[in-house]
């Protein structure tokens, strides 16, 4: 598609960006943040029951939620989880580190600052909290940051905690690990000014690049997770949740936009067979009895493990399931998901109907089927099974979903695909699951606060990457260096120590890197470390070339020691080192005229490596040689 096609069907899309902020301790209690481990002490059983706001209305993705009956399981280890985390001690006041970089972020997408901060709970019914809301406060509002030629609103900034990781969701039991709960994470909503999905991408890398360039997040993966926000015009707001990776954002993006605008062309083509919200008919018959002699083995084994069998008739949708709503993807499957999500039948097919042209019961059997509860030529059968509640719920959820296909597009958060399609996650929350957290006061921003933040601003990201270009630094550097936690010491290093840019960005840039591929344990090298690196070498206490082997060291041993530094040697001892190796190798009866310049020079390389300049010493050799000659 085009930019025009996509103006044709009105896409707009807004991003909701989770970051994690790189602090010592958890937002609401003094738990150790940043400290994962598969390991548990201990599991927790909850089962989560939704609450009237203040309002005295029931939020619909709690209700939605709480239909699953799913026995929530968590794993705690006592070096990460408290009892706050498990709704049994009150919170502490909020993290003043992560608020601090909360209102720092703020500053920087050009906000106005909350003058006074309030917690709010918001309700989580699917256990990823064990309480069953998160805690939650906006801390900024009315921002905005560049892009192309316009500007992307950013309509606030929250400070919120993180929700626990899920490790798997089978059936009714849905189990959680609890190690990053309660870490602090900021989220940032902007306005749905992209007009295209690449667009998207791009904005989130703005954003993305903007907090990291604090050097006061968290990164690496699970660090930062985006929820998109897309509707295309007739549509509705549709939320893709929890999305890795910037890079799978346009393929998703526009399989929503299609799924979007096919829901759309499904409503009027019901509309031309005279089906809407009123006339839409449909009901629902147990039919165990008549595949008893099945030989489909989906059906073959709940009946052997005496399971029910439930047919639901559409009136007058014959073919529709087949109506492709994304890329490979049927209408079919926006049922499905539906009763996998919420009758917790996980085990697909879970699902089977008369508009299938593959294998599923015999053609025989399907007659039998729709003579037995009265289908027409014109309506669609579905057949579901599993356990007697299971598949009530199974079946409500299938009138539900056939039913919304008269309205258009429901609201709906979805969840990211492997393939680049979005499938059913829960109803799209509302307002009616927030209301004031009363366990916290509220919490005044003084104007000390704010001028003190502010004046330790750093530099926005593309103007370092302006003055990066004119410093000639590598282009592969550039990027990586004007979002590094490290660009601050880059600064130092070229504009107070006088050393090479270019040398200074590969330091601490390319290093890492080449220590990652030796294989070497760490976690992040300390900006502590590379400042002494790079202060020994203004020093001469180490040589270029010794940078990285120093830095080795420190990484191994945890620590960068001047006194582990092999001493240094002056130039002007270089000849006699030559000399000497020279006749060391005159000794071994190696010397050969074919390569003694090549020879000679790594042998000296060997005994002064990272004490002196490999080119220097390449030079002297050379000199050496043609004199001898």
């Amino acid at each position: 598609m085009t930019d025009e096609d996509y103006k044709t069907v009105g896409f707009k899309s807004g991003l909701e960006i989770h970051q994690q902020l790189l602090t010592e301790k958890k937002l609401f209690c003094r738990c150790p943040a940043g400290k994962y481990n598969h390991k548990f002490d201990a599991e927790i059983l909850r089962h989560m029951r939704p609450t009237l706001s203040e309002l005295g209305v029931y939020d619909g993705t709690a209700l939605m939620e709480f239909k699953t009956k799913k026995d929530i399981i968590y794993h705690i280890n006592r070096e990460t989880v408290c009892t706050y985390e498990m709704d049994d001690t009150p919170p502490f006041e909020i993290n003043e580190q992560a608020l601090d970089i909360a209102l720092e972020i703020g500053m920087l997408y050009n906000c106005s600052l909350i003058d006074e901060i309030h917690i709010a709970r918001k309700q989580y019914l699917d256990g990823s909290i064990p309480t069953g809301f998160q805690r939650t406060s906006i801390t900024s509002v009315d921002g905005v940051v560049p892009y192309k030629d316009r500007k992307i609103d950013i309509i606030q900034l929250s400070i919120e905690e993180d929700s626990c990781r899920e490790v798997s969701d089978i059936g009714h039991r849905r189990v959680y690990i609890a190690d990053r709960l309660g870490m602090p994470l900021i989220e940032t909503v902007t306005a749905p000014d992209m007009k295209t999905p690449v667009e998207v991408a791009e904005v989130g890398k703005i954003l993305s690049n903007i907090v990291k360039s604090t050097g006061k997040v968290r990164t690496g993966a699970g660090a930062a997770r985006e929820d998109v926000n897309v509707s295309v015009t007739g549509g509705t707001r549709i939320e893709i949740k929890g999305v890795p990776s910037l890079k799978r954002i346009p393929l998703l993006t526009y399989n929503e936009a299609m799924r979007q605008w096919n829901l759309l062309r499904l409503r009027e083509e019901l509309k031309k067979r005279n089906i809407t919200t009123e006339t839409f008919s449909t009901h629902t018959v147990e039919i165990t009895r008549l595949l008893r002699k099945t030989k489909y083995q989906p059906i073959c084994t709940a009946l052997a493990e005496e399971k029910v069998i439930c047919a639901v008739i559409l009136r007058g949708f014959k073919g529709l399931l087949n109506w492709q709503t994304q890329t490979e993807t049927y209408f079919s499957k926006e049922i499905s998901d539906r009763v996998r999500v919420i009758a917790c039948l996980s085990n697909l097919p879970n699902i089977i109907h008369s508009d299938s042209t593959s294998d599923t019961i015999s053609i025989a059997e399907w007659q039998k089927v729709k003579k037995a509860i009265g289908a027409k030529e014109n309506d669609t059968v579905l057949i579901v099974w599993g356990s007697e509640s299971d598949v009530d719920t199974a079946a409500k959820e299938i009138v539900i979903r056939a039913r919304e296909a008269t309205i258009g597009v429901p609201s709906e958060t979805r969840q990211a695909q492997k393939d680049g399609t979005t499938g059913f996650e829960r109803i799209l929350p509302g307002a009616d699951r927030m209301y004031p957290d009363t366990d916290l006061p509220p919490k005044r921003i003084t104007k000390e606060r704010i001028e003190r933040i502010k004046a330790s601003l750093p530099d926005y990201y593309w103007e370092r990457e302006k003055w990066y270009k004119d410093l000639k630094v590598p282009e592969d550097l550039i990027e990586p260096l004007a979002i590094s936690k490290l660009a601050g010491l880059f600064k130092t290093a070229v504009t107070e120590w006088n050393i090479d840019p270019k040398l200074a960005a590969k330091v601490l840039i390319q290093f890492p890197k080449r220590l990652k591929k030796m294989k070497v344990e760490f976690v992040n090298i300390d900006e502590e470390v590379m400042s002494a690196l790079l202060r020994a070498y203004k020093q001469c206490l180490i040589s270029k070339e010794g940078i990285l082997a120093a830095l080795y060291d420190a990484v191994k041993y945890g620590v960068f020691d001047l006194d582990n530094l092999p001493p240094p040697i002056d130039e002007k001892d270089i000849p006699h080192v030559i000399q000497y190796s020279y006749a060391e190798l005159n000794r071994s009866q190696l010397l050969h005229d074919d390569n003694v310049e090549k020879v000679l020079c790594g042998m000296v390389m060997n005994k002064v490596r990272g004490r002196v300049d490999g080119t220097f010493v390449s030079k002297a050799v050379s000199k050496f040689i043609k004199e001898l000659r």
